[in-house]
C-alpha cells in the first residue's frame, strides 16, 4: 500500500500547490491514499467547508489537524458532519468531532488515521501518549496512520520509539520544517520528526518575512500575511505492508511548482 501525507498546507498558496503537484505524484507513486494536514489551509490558519471541498475534489482522502482547526468557527460544525476531517484525539471529550477513524483506499484497503497534539511547550491537553494507546485498542487494524501535531523534537521522538512496532507509522506535524531524520524503526514503524509544509517556502513558515521580522525586532503585534512565493509540496510517501502493518519504506518529498 502507497500512502502520501502532505504536509501542513498553508493558505490559498499551498492549495494552488497540491492542486498543481497532486496528480503527478499520484502517478509516479501509485499512490493508493492521500492524507494531508489542513489545519491552516483556510487563510494560513483553520478550515472552512469551501476549503475543505476544494482540497477533497484535487484528491486528498482525509484530513488531520492540530491545534488552530477551530481558528475558523465555522470548523466546529462542519467537523461533525464530515468524518474525512480529523481533530486531535487528546482534546478534551466534549469537543466536537472525531480523533481517529477508519478509512478504505481505493483498492479496497483498510487505514487507521489517529490524530494527537503534543504537550510540550504547547496549551495542555490530555496525554497523547495515554490517549493513543486508547485509540490503537479501539481501532484494530493492520495498517494505523498517525499524525502527531507537536512542537519539541524531543516528544516526537518519544512518541515515535513509543509506537514501534504497534502503528505502522508516526509522522510529524506543526513545526513547518520538514526534517531529513526519515528512517524505519527496528519494529516496522516509519517515523519522521516533521514532514514539513505545503505552501510558500520563501517566507517564515508560511508568513511573509517583513512583517515577522517586525514583530521579532519591535515586539509589537504585526498582521502575519500569508507569502506567496516559492510554492513548494513537502511530505512523505510510505510503502506498508497490508498483511503485517509494518512499513517497507519512507520517501520524503520536496517538489516545487512550475519548476
Amino acid at each position: 500500500m502507497n500512502i502520501l501525507f502532505i504536509g501542513d498546507i498553508v493558505g490559498r498558496p499551498g492549495r494552488e500547490t497540491v492542486k498543481g503537484l497532486l496528480p503527478s505524484l499520484k502517478k509516479e507513486f501509485a499512490l493508493d491514499f492521500v492524507i494531508a494536514n489542513v489545519e491552516n489551509a483556510a487563510g494560513g490558519s483553520g478550515i472552512t467547508l469551501a476549503t475543505a471541498n476544494e482540497l477533497f475534489s484535487y484528491g486528498i482522502d482525509v484530513f488531520t489537524s492540530g491545534d488552530h482547526i477551530f481558528k475558523k468557527r465555522e470548523a466546529l460544525s462542519i467537523i461533525n458532519e464530515e468524518p474525512r476531517l480529523l481533530r486531535p484525539a487528546n482534546f478534551p471529550l466534549a469537543t466536537p468531532g472525531r480523533g481517529a477513524g477508519q478509512f478504505i483506499t481505493k483498492t479496497g484497503g483498510s487505514v487507521v488515521l489517529i490524530n494527537l497534539l503534543g504537550r510540550v511547550f504547547m496549551e495542555a491537553r490530555e496525554c497523547p501518549f495515554r490517549i493513543v494507546k486508547e485509540e490503537i485498542d479501539k481501532n484494530k487494524a493492520k495498517v494505523i496512520i498517525v499524525d502527531f501535531h507537536a512542537e519539541a523534537t524531543s516528544e516526537k521522538v518519544a512518541m515515535g520509539w513509543y509506537l514501534d512496532g504497534l502503528v505502522s507509522a508516526v509522522l510529524g506535524t506543526h513545526t513547518h520544517i520538514q526534517t531529513a531524520d526519515e528512517k524505519i524503526l527496528p519494529y516496522g514503524t516509519a517515523y519522521i520528526t516533521d514532514v514539513g509544509m505545503t505552501g510558500p517556502q520563501r517566507s517564515v513558515i508560511g508568513r511573509k518575512i517583513e512583517s515577522v521580522l517586525a514583530r521579532f525586532i519591535t515586539q509589537i503585534e504585526h498582521r502575519f500575511e500569508v507569502a506567496n512565493e516559492d510554492l513548494q509540496l513537502q511530505g512523505v510517501v510510505l510503502n506498508i505492508d497490508e498483511d503485517t502493518g509494518k512499513a517497507k519504506s519512507i520517501i520524503r518529498i520536496q517538489r516545487s511548482l512550475n519548476s
